[in-house]
């Protein structure tokens, strides 16, 4: 059962930093695309950051850049996102995505194995 589990989402304040995890398992995502979306009640999912299978590429929404770092560990398997200087309108459940088709694509319909999501609250 191929399976993208993330972790490490609760509820931090204003200026905090927190850092995602999303391990898979029942395959090998170290050819794949990976990526992080994140999700708030009644908006459609938004991509957030997206880095090639040996990490040399990355790709962030431009309300993230600077702010915000995907990274992955092919050898565990793993994904990363660390978020710094978190702000309220970060408040989302963040989900972690992978694809095959090699490119760092920001629509959601391009990935095809999906997390279950971790919620990140940030208060003001």
């Amino acid at each position: 059962q191929v399976q993208l589990v993330e972790a490490g989402g609760r509820l931090v304040q204003a200026g905090d930093s927190l850092r995602l995890s999303c391990a898979g398992s029942g395959r090998t995502f170290s050819n794949s695309v990976m990526a992080w979306f994140r999700q708030t009640s009644g908006q459609e999912r938004e991509f957030v950051a997206a880095i090639s299978w040996g990490g040399s590429q990355t790709r962030y929404a431009d309300s993230v850049k600077g702010r915000f770092t995907i990274s992955r560990e092919n050898t565990k398997n793993t994904l990363y996102l660390q978020m710094n200087s978190l702000k309220p309108e970060d408040t989302a459940v963040y989900y972690c995505a992978a694809s095959d088709f090699g490119v760092l694509d920001t629509t959601p319909p391009r990935y095809g194995y999906w997390g279950q999501g971790t919620q990140v609250t940030v208060s003001s």
